[in-house]
């Protein structure tokens, strides 16, 4: 088709063609992974890289990893990424979450739990190495009444000034039993869940919530064609920058909530005085993987219905910091200086979510751009 006037293809003209969906903020590719499908991300002060791959499915060569001049290097070591089995405390099993703490050192939070399957003492843990020497520091290990045998440990915060070596704040996102949030005594290891089975760590029903990704419904979608909503909750976490609250929610929401530090660190208050402080940020307007804050007091959230990542500003707006089509779910975030990095890792193409069939296609992809802030340090 022809223009009359003079004769220009309709097409090529200003306004001929519909508009296409166009990014916003830009993005570094900083790394492409054509192995297994990594989750977690975190970056240390002197801008080293780590990333970690849980057992999903894919060959997984190592659980924890380095990236070295475009290579996935096993960290610390290849022995510590080869266990003898799902309850080995001397090994990684299988790790969600990689963060390095406001003191530069390294915590592998190992779920123990390849395939989601059953837990057994021993393998969920939260391991501390020196990143100057890749040497195992500390292993918390947990008794079964704090990681019960469905919970599935997913992401980690840190307050070192809190407690005589700090505490560790962790999200079970169980998809097959109590959610929850944990509390972790870093100076005697000892742990106790918090917000147990409480309305704010649950999934949401697919009558309030119905997740859209790439067009699709996110379901988990059965061979025979059956189909059930995503039911993980309590996953995304992150400590606001003066410590005073930790942030998290479900995924499988769009809300988000609050809930005061002191709170779940006081161990005299019972389950319903901590459930009575808890604060319901409201709508987020997405489904979230990931939270993390920055030390000017802004949040961040992955966008993973959007393909993008959202900030909200101290008073209460809201963002978008990032959106490109390359973002096929945006999983877990991580501030360095100047930097917010981001993983990529098309978890909605897995096969439990497409009837059995692995839509994905790599490379998988980690990110990063460019923002005017720092990590919080709470030490």
């Amino acid at each position: 088709m022809t223009d009359a006037a003079d004769g220009d293809p309709a097409g090529e003209r200003a306004g001929g063609a519909p508009p296409v969906d166009e990014p916003v903020g830009e993005l570094e590719l900083v790394h492409a992974f054509h192995g297994p499908m990594p989750t977690g991300v975190t970056v240390s002060r002197t801008g080293r890289v780590f990333v970690c791959y849980p057992k999903w499915g894919d060959d997984v060569p190592a659980t924890v990893a380095e990236l070295v001049d475009g290579r996935e290097v096993p960290f610390p070591d290849e022995a510590w990424n080869s266990p003898d089995g799902d309850d080995d405390e001397g090994a990684l099993v299988s790790v969600q979450s990689v963060v390095v703490d406001p003191a530069d050192r390294l915590w592998a939070l190992d779920t123990g739990s390849p395939m989601f399957a059953p837990v057994k003492p021993g393998g969920p843990k939260l391991v501390r190495f020196d990143l100057a020497t890749g040497a195992v520091e500390q292993v918390v290990t947990f008794s079964p009444d704090v990681v019960l045998e469905s919970t599935y440990l997913n992401d980690v915060r840190f307050d070192l000034r809190a407690g005589e070596a700090g505490t560790a704040y962790i999200t079970d996102s169980s998809d097959k039993g109590p959610n929850g949030l944990i509390v972790v005594d870093l100076a005697s290891g000892r742990a106790w869940r918090r917000l147990h089975e409480h309305p704010s760590t649950k999934a949401e029903p697919l009558s309030t919530f119905r997740p859209v990704v790439e067009g699709r419904p996110f379901l988990q979608r059965s061979e025979d064609g059956s189909t059930q909503p995503v039911s993980m909750g309590a996953d995304g976490i992150a400590i606001s920058a003066d410590g005073e609250r930790l942030f998290y929610c479900p995924l499988a929401s769009r809300r988000w909530y609050s809930v005061p530090t002191a709170a779940l660190r006081d161990t005299s208050l019972d389950d319903e005085a901590v459930a009575a402080a808890v604060v319901d940020e409201g709508d987020k307007g997405t489904g979230s993987d990931g939270l993390e804050t920055d030390d000017a007091g802004r949040l961040y959230l992955t966008a993973y219905e959007q393909d993008a990542v959202l900030r909200r500003l101290p008073d209460g707006s809201f963002e978008t910091l990032v959106h490109d089509p390359r973002l096929l779910w945006t999983d877990t975030l991580s501030v360095a200086d100047g930097w917010l990095y981001v993983t990529a890792n098309q978890l909605h193409r897995q096969p439990t979510y497409q009837g059995g069939q692995d839509l994905r296609r790599k490379p998988y992809a980690l990110f990063r751009t460019r923002i005017d802030a720092g990590p919080v340090r709470l030490r």
